[in-house]
Formats: structure tokens, sequence, C-alpha cells
């Protein structure tokens, strides 16, 4: 039985895409739609999903259990690293100060880098983890929505 990797790997990308924004996340594909979602005014929360196994299994189910919380971003968007090659290098312009990570969280507010989640705060980390994290911002920078 042979298995077309191309197919396969097409098919997991639309379910990474799909967990993201089943969870109410937009996805920016472009380098024109990041622009005109990371300058908004107020609080944007950027999730760099990816195809890795920490992606999968902590990242996205803590960017799905994260948001419900009485403090949030008034935003929410996801850039996807290795597919969306232009629209994330824009993404990761405005994360100054920090290397490219993927997965990974932005907390950004009018257009200007307030925290992040890197991936070496994900990986190894189980997802609670990274919602008590993630909700601590919140807390911090976030009203109640």
């Amino acid at each position: 039985m042979s298995m077309d990797f191309n197919l396969f790997m097409n098919d997991v990308v639309r379910q990474a895409r799909e967990e993201a924004t089943a969870s109410g996340y937009k996805e920016l594909k472009t380098v024109e739609e990041v622009d005109e979602a990371l300058t908004k005014k107020g609080t944007t929360l950027v999730l760099v999903n990816s195809v890795c196994g920490c992606a999968g299994g902590i990242a996205r189910p803590a960017a799905a259990h994260a948001i419900h919380h009485d403090k949030r971003p008034e935003q929410l968007v996801t850039v996807f690293a290795g597919q969306d090659k232009e629209a994330t290098a824009k993404a990761r312009s405005y994360f100054e100060g920090y290397p490219p990570s993927s997965p990974s969280f932005a907390l950004l507010k009018d257009g200007k880098l307030l925290t992040m989640v890197e991936r070496h705060e994900i990986e190894g980390h189980d997802p609670m983890s990274v919602v008590n994290k993630l909700q601590e911002y919140f807390d911090q920078y976030c009203e109640e929505i």
C-alpha cells in the first residue's frame, strides 16, 4: 500500500487550520490581512499555528480553551507557519525582540507587542499550563468581554 505524502500533509494542514478557526480564530493568509488585523485598536491574540505535535497536542487545545475567560482579547487571529509564509513573516515582524517560534502566541494591543508565549513554553508542557499562562496575560492586559 502506498501513501501520497502530499495528500497526507494537505489533510494534516487542513485539520490544523480547521481546529484553529473552529475555536474562533480568524485565519490571516496574506500580508495585507495581517497588517489590517494587527494594527486594529484593542487587544489581539495571534496563534502562530504549525503541523508539529506540540501545536496539535498543546497549542491548539490551549488556544481553544484559554478564551473561555472573563477577560480575553478582543480579536483572535492565526497565521500558519510553513504554509502561509509571507503572512507569517509579516506577523513575526510585529514580534520585536523575539525569534521566530512555532507554535507560539503573541498578545498585542493597538499594534504593539505586549508579550509572547514561545514554543519552549509550549513544547513539553501540558495544555492547561499554557491556558493558565495565557489567562494570566489576559487578566493583566485585556478587558472583560
